[in-house]
């Protein structure tokens, strides 16, 4: 069989251009000394990359950015569809918009991300929210700028969406968050097609960066204070099938492990199915990858897995879901009620289990994993960790600071320790956190 490969294009020069263009322009249009941006991000880290890069071709365009839209020049919703609660938070979101744009007609509302992939939601924006002027999708995020320059120099709404060219674009100008804890997409989309999901009809198949675009950039970040570095994808462990030249994942980390620095590489989100021996040896020999391994099981029921076309079963995951809970006893779990997606095929299925009966199913699993987190942090104590200072705590002053195995620390110290590693005597347990002291 053929194997399909995707060839990497830069970012093209007429981008840039429109970059210079936009800028012009919005030396005319600010309100204030210098044109503001809001950017909101909704969903994934990988949503939080995708606003890293936009908010990169903004600044080139000239915008500086702010927190309050109120002030904002260029207002953009990055938008997730995973579940019905964010979606419904954007709707709602956008909708108090409305007052904005009529005190401030100047002012470009835009949207974007995977929500705006799918076609009921696109049009539901275009005849109910007639303020919103831009909307594009995840597979026009390369063309941006001149998606923007046209909404500001036609002065009419601009909608585009579904134009899969089923490429990777390189080259972007990015503006990360944050200056110690960083994003690394080493592939984008998903080819599982899980019944549940949407997000390989919003992401796409799979497309994998070139191993040595995401070694440089690896390296770029660590060079520049980075201490704890997440790769991304819908599907990490299956990074690389789609190269000319096919790389494993665990080769991929291997060779990033191999750049000296002192820093902790971490990965999301994976798949059981691809979850290889190789990949296994690859953490357990590694110098910075850290002691977490986020590995989604989804249910312990083999009538579940298959009906959510996961592709494993218990003997690889043990046995149903609250003993495999027990006895694999998780460091913690991500849990969400089923949210039905249109154009998925799960939404079509009858659901005759009532919302009660999910709540406090719901309620058994949260149990049974405090209990297991109330014990795991309980052991904890006594011992040294290093851990990455974080952030302050606003209440307390406190620092708060995360183990190689992603479990938080309290601590009392200065706020300059910020983005440092520092050694920590844990002294106190909780359900969920430890408390320590610096040494």
């Amino acid at each position: 069989m053929a194997r399909p490969t995707i060839k990497a294009e830069q970012l093209s020069e007429k981008q840039s251009e429109y970059m210079q263009l936009i800028a012009e322009i919005m030396e005319i249009r600010k309100r204030g000394e210098k044109p503001l941006a809001f950017v909101r991000t909704y969903g994934c880290q990988q949503n939080v990359a995708d606003s890293e890069k936009i908010k990169g071709m903004l600044s080139a365009a000239g915008f500086d950015f702010t927190e309050s839209p109120d002030d904002a020049d260029f207002i953009l919703f990055n938008t997730c569809a995973v579940r019905e609660h964010a979606e419904d938070r954007v709707f709602g979101n956008v909708g108090a918009l409305k007052n904005l744009k009529r005190r401030h007609p100047q002012i470009l509302i835009a949207l974007c991300g995977c929500m705006m992939e799918q076609e009921h939601v696109a049009n539901r924006i275009y005849n109910s929210f007639p303020f919103v002027g831009l909307v594009f999708g995840t597979h026009s995020l390369h063309h941006f700028p001149e998606l923007l320059y046209r909404s500001l120099v036609d002065g009419k709404r601009v909608f585009e969406r579904g134009n899969d060219d089923k490429k990777i674009y390189e080259g972007f100008p990015v503006r990360r968050d944050g200056s110690f804890k960083g994003w690394l997409p080493i592939m984008y989309g998903c080819n599982n097609f899980c019944t549940y999901c949407i997000v390989p009809y919003v992401r796409g198949r799979e497309r994998s960066r070139e191993k040595d675009v995401i070694l440089a950039e690896a390296r770029r970040m660590i060079e520049g204070g980075f201490k704890d570095i997440t790769l991304l994808g819908q599907n990490v462990n299956s990074y690389g099938k789609t190269l000319e030249t096919p790389v494993s994942f665990a080769e991929l980390i291997r060779e990033i492990d191999a750049i000296d620095g002192d820093y902790w590489l971490r990965f999301m989100t994976s798949h059981p199915k691809d979850c290889s021996h190789e990949l296994i040896d690859a953490i357990a020999g590694s110098r910075h990858i850290s002691k977490h391994l986020h590995l989604p099981f989804q249910s312990g029921s083999d009538r579940i897995l298959k009906a959510m076309n996961r592709h494993y079963d218990r003997k690889k995951y043990f046995k149903q879901t609250l003993s495999l809970i027990r006895e694999v006893e998780f460091t913690s779990l991500f849990t969400f009620i089923f949210s039905p997606r249109k154009g998925t095929p799960a939404a079509a299925y009858d659901d005759p289990v009532s919302a009660e009966e999910k709540g406090k199913w719901f309620q058994e699993l949260l149990d049974v994993q405090e209990e297991i987190a109330a014990k795991r942090c309980s052991a904890m104590v006594g011992q040294t960790e290093r851990v990455l200072i974080e952030g302050v705590k606003e209440k307390t002053g406190e620092l708060n600071a995360r183990t190689s195995g992603n479990i938080i620390v309290e601590l009392e110290g200065d706020a300059s320790l910020v983005g440092t590693f520092q050694n920590a005597e844990i002294t106190k347990a909780r359900n969920w956190i430890l408390k320590g002291k610096l040494i």
